[in-house]
């Protein structure tokens, strides 16, 4: 039997840079310093530069990125409980999480169907005199960003915020890379991400200095001195070890996400069957490709029979967040074009080390595909 096509190899991919990583490890574990020494500033520095912002906070995952951007808005006095922060209805729960811990109430905003992001044309009808945020989400690692919700944004004075997390290194504008954008961007370096550390991880970007400031000290148990807490703070923090093993795949970044961006054009180019519709191209200054995604009336059957065939898939994600147990209260919301993405999207393998045999295979087997 044919070897199975993996989702994702991250094993293959760890190998890539194995001795730069290993070299990387040693020296921090050689170094004494294991929590926000030098691997961090260093990692901090070069991710901020990256991204074109001011300012980098290593912090422990990518949830606590988003909680902390909003937390330190109401520690502010920019937003208080009870406000409402415009978030894309087909988002990964984490989106949603950062919203209802803080307090803030989340409004739903269904997506486009043809770019599978939310629907800048709805988003203005969900403004109200409570609204204080619009966060946009970089999902499949596709830009989110429009002009219409920058303009939006400056026309009612709301706080653009970014979830980054499966879109490390994509742009809008040659130049302008998301995470920067916004006014702050959280960011996940989940191991399966585009950058991705070896284990848990994440990172806020911004400009502002105050704001900066402020999410540094709550991410350290609210403390900006030793000893002295001037918020009720957490404790989320970049450990050294992760800090420099991103350190080393940052490097390599842009390398990886021009063969994500290769395979994708393949699939693009020849993913020929009536019974699959993706996602509208974009530029590849627009889409590192962090998911492949493809929709399909009869998804789960497609997603059978991809893997009798030895091809791995996944689906982002099969339940949406208002149908979710945990927001009970938005489960008789009817939001069609969420719900007809989440019956319908199956992920298929891309990454930087998938092979042409293997892209070729995927797409002769989508193409022999065919409905009852």
């Amino acid at each position: 039997m044919a070897e199975t096509i993996k989702f994702l190899n991250l094993k293959g991919i760890t190998h890539m840079y194995a001795d730069e990583i290993r070299e990387a490890v040693l020296s921090v574990t050689d170094s004494g310093w294991y929590l926000q020494g030098q691997a961090n500033q260093q990692f901090e520095a070069h991710y901020a530069q990256y991204i074109g912002t001011g300012h980098c906070i290593g912090v422990a995952n990518g949830l606590d990125a988003l909680t902390l951007i909003y937390r330190a808005y109401i520690e502010m006095g920019v937003m208080k409980p009870g406000d409402e922060v415009i978030v894309p209805a087909n988002t990964y729960i984490a989106s949603i999480l950062a919203l209802t811990e803080n307090g803030l109430k989340p409004v739903l905003v269904e997506p486009d169907i043809e770019t599978l992001e939310m629907d800048d044309s709805l988003i203005e009808q969900h403004i109200t005199e409570r609204t204080r945020s619009i966060m946009i989400v970089h999902l499949y690692g596709r830009c989110a960003y429009t002009e219409k919700i920058g303009l939006l944004c400056k026309k009612h004075g709301l706080k653009l915020v970014e979830d980054n997390a499966q879109a490390h290194g994509c742009q809008y504008i040659e130049g302008v890379r998301t995470g920067s954008i916004g006014d702050a961007a959280g960011h996940s370096f989940y191991p399966g991400k585009n950058l991705g550390a070896l284990g848990d991880g994440g990172a806020v970007t911004t400009n502002d200095d105050s704001l900066a400031d402020c999410i540094r000290a709550l991410a350290n148990y609210g403390s900006q001195q030793k000893y002295v807490f001037k918020y009720r703070g957490r404790n989320s923090r970049l450990d050294e070890i992760q800090a420099a093993v991103l350190d080393v795949k940052l490097r390599h970044l842009d390398d990886d996400n021009r063969r994500r961006q290769a395979v994708a054009h393949y699939y693009y180019d020849n993913i020929k069957n009536p019974l699959i519709t993706l996602p509208r191209r974009l530029d590849d200054t627009q889409n590192v490709y962090h998911i492949f995604p493809i929709l399909c009336p009869e998804r789960d059957r497609l997603q059978q029979y991809l893997t009798e065939q030895g091809i791995q898939t996944l689906i982002h994600y099969p339940i949406p967040p208002h149908k979710q147990a945990c927001y009970k209260e938005w489960n008789s919301l009817s939001l069609p074009v969420c719900e007809r993405i989440h019956k319908q999207e199956l992920s298929i393998p891309i990454s930087q080390v998938l092979t042409d045999g293997e892209m070729e295979e995927i797409t002769q087997e989508l193409n022999a595909f065919e409905s009852y």
